[in-house]
């Protein structure tokens, strides 16, 4: 009967490969070893990469252009979402139906958002398209971030704000240096595989 329920039996396997492509929409691409949680949804009108080793939380909306770098992690029901998806100045016509970044040729307009490697974006933060936000940073929960992050960076509020930063220059070179050597013995391992 383990091998039925159990985390390597088939029927795990089937289930998991039918909820990730329910899961993954249309012109994202996912590294090794990316989790991603129940009720998620991640699409991009153009293109969407995430990185090895990006842990997506429950219930998280990903619908962006962008890059999610190796290492990070998104807590529960965050959202990165486009913030003009819709055309909003057009006369006469419902916003519900005016033209969306998903119709074909406007993805473009979107906007791309980068998430740096290494990032933690708490529960329930919410990032707008066409920002950048730097390798190491955090993200507070609850968070509304409507401009680019440095790195290392700790935001919260909204609009988020810098109030703090993950470490002092030295330790960041420490962190970097350690970094490098996790991500090789990683890269072994998936080599092994």
């Amino acid at each position: 009967m383990a091998f039925i329920a159990g985390r390597n039996g088939p029927i795990f396997h089937a289930a998991k490969r039918a909820y990730m492509a329910q899961a993954v929409g249309t012109n994202v691409s996912l590294g090794r070893d990316v989790r991603v949680g129940l009720g998620a949804n991640l699409w991009a009108p153009v293109s969407l990469q995430v990185g090895d080793g990006v842990h997506i939380g429950r219930w998280c909306t990903v619908m962006t252009n962008g890059l999610i770098g190796r290492g990070t992690m998104l807590g529960n029901s965050v959202g990165i979402v486009g913030r003009r998806d819709h055309d909003v100045a057009v006369i006469g016509v419902p916003v519900r139906y005016t033209p969306w970044v998903g119709d074909p040729g406007l993805g473009q307009q979107s906007g791309s958002t980068e998430v740096g490697e290494d990032v933690w974006i708490g529960y329930g933060a919410t990032v707008l398209s066409g920002v950048v936000i730097g390798r190491g940073a955090i993200v507070a929960a609850g968070a509304v971030v409507t401009r680019s992050v440095d790195p290392y960076a700790i935001v919260a509020g909204n609009p988020a704000r810098q109030v703090g930063a993950r470490f002092d220059a030295p330790t960041i070179l420490s962190h970097e240096n350690a970094l490098l050597d996790f991500w090789r013995i990683r890269e072994s391992e998936w080599r092994q595989r």
